[in-house]
């Protein structure tokens, strides 16, 4: 689940290994591009974190992101087994 913090949306993934972890972050780079909205992330393992805001509103929450997000859980659903 997304919680709003410190002016942008936060969600933790975790995947069964690397290779999991690093598809979901090529799905979600693909359609970040398309969205032309790109996340604050990192990457250990097993493990995606994803912060989200918009910089050219002020770096605050905006409908481009809970979009975004809404795409991210889509592609994180089917990793789910």
């Amino acid at each position: 689940m997304w919680t709003e913090k410190n002016n942008a949306l936060h969600r933790v993934f975790i995947f069964k290994n690397f290779t999991e972890a690093f598809a979901f972050m090529t799905e979600v780079a693909f359609e970040a591009e398309r969205q032309n909205h790109h996340p604050n992330w990192s990457n250990v393992w097993n493990t995606v974190d994803i912060q989200l805001n918009t910089h050219d509103a002020g770096s605050v929450v905006t409908e481009k992101d809970h979009n975004l997000a809404k795409a991210i859980d889509g592609m994180f659903a089917k990793y789910q087994s």
